[in-house]
């Protein structure tokens, strides 16, 4: 099974490094693994307790006073990274990259790592524009370094000009593609992309609740937000998948470079996820479809009487057991969310629908649907369920992905 990507993030002594800790925050959402490292006197600028706490371990200072576990700290960290990404580079940082200096813990691990650099600087304008800055930039580029021009905008100086920080986004985006190979002379689409786990791989993902309507303004539905399906498209699509996501109705934005397919009850979802399952060679089911519907819903608003009402209601379809019954060879995750026996239920399904992989998580105390947080156990077919620690939907779905290209590798 592929790893998570580790990304060094080295940090400048800029005004700008407090943003580093949204670039860290990007990439662990991600699934990477980072370890920070700061020049001598970016401590002056951003808390290092900030960015040891974002990235869940510590932070390089002084190439003399390495935790144990790095050994020789530069060398093994330059040696694991897959990119490099230094945010906030200065002028005097730049020069010092050049020059192929190695006088603090950022510029010894850019010289010892084989990993890409990726260098986004900020400085006051009239210094980026200056020549030695530019020539120094021509040097790196020349090496293999790609640059993220800084922005023009108001400078904390008070100047207005060229020389402000890229968008963190962007940089934690660009740092990601790095170290997934998907930048360079292949580009997104080149043969750099051909190499990622999920490449040539179609992944059909389902998210959110579905509703199922009472009356022409109220509905049936669950408390599901859709957060852990869209990770899992975009995780997968980050391995190189072509993605098709049926969704219900959530209020989250439409993941770049994914095939939305919007619905809004369970037979719709049925629908549209049965038109992509020829297609595709594995289907994650992580919607939470309303098991149940309105025997028949109201024509107009039904009006308060006061009196009781019975409510008859129709079993929805499964959607999970319909297409396992044309599996062939397809890869099918499932998704238990349970209140109560959670192994014993979620083993019970893993049989009952043929699936490879079957999701299992507690929905409790901040756990689970509507919640930014998963705690989840992977069972598979005769083996022992994995338990998989209270993370980020991000992180778990980064962990999936890599467990689906897995799957499919060894069907390959």
């Amino acid at each position: 099974m592929p790893e998570a990507p580790e990304i060094l993030v080295g940090v400048g002594a800029s005004i700008a490094a407090y943003k580093a800790c949204d670039v860290v925050s990007a990439l662990r959402k991600r699934g990477a693994g980072v370890t920070v490292l700061l020049t001598r006197n970016a401590p002056r600028f951003v808390a290092p307790l900030a960015l040891a706490t974002l990235s869940g371990r510590p932070v390089g200072l002084d190439l003399f006073d390495e935790p144990a576990a790095w050994g020789v700290g530069h060398i093994t960290l330059a040696k694991r990274a897959r990119a490099f990404v230094i945010v906030g580079a200065t002028a005097d940082l730049i020069a010092r990259l050049a020059a192929g200096m190695a006088d603090d813990f950022v510029t010894t691990c850019a010289l010892a790592t084989r990993a890409p650099l990726l260098i986004a600087p900020a400085m006051n304008t009239a210094m980026w524009r200056h020549p030695s800055v530019q020539a120094n930039l021509r040097v790196l580029k020349e090496r293999g370094a790609r640059v993220l021009d800084p922005e023009s905008g108001l400078l904390a100086c008070g100047d207005v000009g060229d020389g402000k920080l890229v968008d963190p986004g962007l940089i934690a985006q660009a740092a990601w593609d790095l170290a997934l190979g998907r930048s360079g002379d292949g580009g997104p689409g080149g043969p750099a992309r051909a190499a990622l786990p999920l490449a040539g791989k179609r992944i059909l993902v389902s998210a959110g609740p579905t509703r199922e309507a009472l009356d022409p303004v109220r509905f049936l539905s669950n408390a599901s937000s859709g957060k852990m399906g869209y990770a899992l498209a975009e995780a997968c699509r980050d391995l190189g998948a072509a993605v098709t996501l049926v969704s219900g109705p959530v209020s989250l934005a439409a993941p770049a470079g994914v095939d939305l397919v919007r619905v809004e009850s369970a037979e719709a979802m049925l629908k549209a996820c049965t038109k992509a399952f020829a297609a595709c060679h594995a289907f994650v089911a992580c919607a939470a479809v309303a098991d149940f519907r309105p025997l028949a819903a109201a024509p107009q608003k039904v009006k308060k009487s006061g009196a009781q009402r019975l409510l008859r209601l129709a079993p929805n379809p499964d959607i999970l057991l319909t297409l396992s019954k044309s599996k062939g060879k397809r890869i099918l995750v499932g998704f238990a969310a349970e209140t109560e026996a959670l192994l014993a239920n979620a083993k019970k399904k893993l049989a009952a629908k043929r699936l490879d992989l079957l999701v299992a998580n507690p929905v409790d105390h901040g756990r689970g649907m509507g919640a930014d947080d998963n705690e989840a156990w992977l069972l598979r077919p005769g083996g022992r369920p994995e338990h998989l620690p209270l993370q980020s939907k991000n992180a778990l779905a980064g962990r999936l992905a890599r467990e689906l290209a897995g799957l499919l590798g060894s069907k390959a």
